[in-house]
């Protein structure tokens, strides 16, 4: 287990990312008495689940035998969308659990796609960039027309990036020749029709949607980001990013992680963003920074601070640590971070959670945007990509919040869950439930 994931202990079956789901649906379920029961149980379940095998020759010459996943949970709005991500723990339940969030996010942010995700089991730390390739080729030629520019639109996720969506788009390419397949994947490199924004999108979504939070008085005792304390868990693309972002908001970052640790400024100060950014890319890990000392990763979430952002994997916030957490705000970067049980301990103690479907829906959004100048043939600015993220992310966090406070002031009186997460699932689930009954059930 690396420094940047929670070393406390939670009871074991806890973190498995399908109770999680359905115990977060369930209690959204609890506050949609006007739509039928069956109906709320559609939309739990995918439509579509793909396991392929994905042989490769490694550089050695031996072949390696790697499993892929891909699950379209709905195509209720759109296409599928959701990212591709490269890691040893993806399995099958952990991408449906992904895919369905991915069709909640979707249609909170009122985007044009049901939700899909995708995955690998391995370890891209131990592959050479060729192997990755090949990997992905075969991975996406497996896939065949189950993907496409109208059917599921693939993106980034945990360790993919612009070029592992080039050799996707390339591929892709390669076996449709003759049509417009820009649009079958989104986060590709702006040399091939990526959007300007689409990196830092995830981070700006989290930093636009807390703002608005704190500006609609969400959060008791916080007024503003201008000097607020940040800490973030996980210091790759999500939380690299969001502390910049932050800084220019006026808060001050003072510790972050990565898989190598975690750092603290000294004496209470802000942590210089421009040398950790150098002494991160000189030595791959942030433990080690001038002005800095190293801590664990558990005494990292416990810091006393304004916001805290998990940006790093699923399950770092449970009912073995939550008790720790010392923040006004958690903003969750991640996927999943924090666990039922830890939701309860932490809206219990008057600690605010901005839940992923919402606070880190900014990647999603900025996606659509590249798929529609891709169909359209056509590119927007780095300011027209913002302002239309800035707006949309608005306006679900106000939605949100006004789905929040109109739950009963009695809702632990009548047994009911009366978060944030809760009110952004209701928000969705409704949406997706009364599209469904206008459609109507076919054949």
């Amino acid at each position: 287990m690396t420094d940047t994931q929670s070393t406390q202990t939670s009871p074991a079956n806890e973190l498995d990312p399908e109770r999680i789901l359905t115990e977060q649906f369930h209690r959204a379920r609890a506050h949609l008495t006007e739509v039928p029961p069956g109906l709320v149980d559609y939309l739990r379940l995918p439509r579509r689940t793909i396991n392929v095998s994905v042989p490769v020759e490694m550089d050695d010459g031996q072949i390696r035998h790697f499993e892929g996943y891909r699950v379209l949970h709905s195509r209720m709005f759109g296409p599928g969308k959701g990212g591709i991500r490269y890691h040893p723990a993806v399995s099958l339940g952990e991408v449906k659990v992904l895919a369905a969030l991915m069709s909640w996010k979707c249609a909170l942010l009122h985007l044009p796609f049901g939700g899909a995700k995708g995955g690998v089991a391995c370890d891209p730390k131990e592959l050479s960039e060729g192997e990755l390739r090949r990997i992905t080729r075969r991975f996406i030629s497996e896939l065949g027309d189950n993907i496409g520019p109208y059917t599921d639109v693939p993106a980034p996720d945990v360790y993919t990036g612009p070029q592992t969506m080039a050799w996707i788009f390339d591929t892709y390419d390669q076996l449709h020749p003759g049509e417009n397949n820009l649009p079958v994947v989104t986060g590709k490199p702006l040399e091939l029709g990526g959007s300007a924004g689409r990196t830092e999108a995830t981070s700006r979504g989290c930093v636009y949607t807390a703002e608005r939070l704190i500006a609609l008085g969400g959060v008791p005792g916080l007024d503003s980001l201008q000097g607020a304390r940040v800490v973030i868990q996980g210091f790759g693309n999500v939380g690299r990013i969001a502390a910049r972002l932050f800084q220019e908001m006026g808060a001050q970052v003072c510790a972050v992680s990565d898989s190598g640790g975690a750092i603290l400024a000294e004496n209470g100060a802000a942590l210089d963003l421009d040398l950790l950014d150098t002494h991160k890319d000189t030595h791959g890990t942030v433990v080690g920074l001038p002005g800095s000392r190293t801590i664990t990763n558990d005494d990292l979430l416990a810091l006393e601070c304004d916001i805290l952002v998990p940006a790093a994997l699923g399950g770092q916030i449970h009912s073995g640590n939550a008790e720790r957490v010392a923040a006004r705000l958690v903003v969750e970067g991640a996927n999943r971070p924090i666990t039922p049980e830890a939701d309860d301990v932490l809206a219990a103690r008057g600690i605010v959670v901005l839940p992923d479907i919402l606070a880190n829906a900014g990647g999603v959004t900025v996606s659509y945007y590249e798929w529609v100048q891709n169909i359209e043939h056509h590119s927007w600015t780095l300011e027209e990509v913002n302002n239309r993220l800035r707006t949309r992310m608005f306006d679900a966090t106000d939605r949100v919040v006004a789905r929040w406070r109109g739950f009963p002031q009695d809702c632990a009186e009548q047994g009911l869950c009366g978060d944030l997460r809760t009110a952004a699932l209701v928000e969705s689930l409704d949406r997706l439930a009364k599209a469904t009954l206008q459609r109507g059930i076919w054949p």
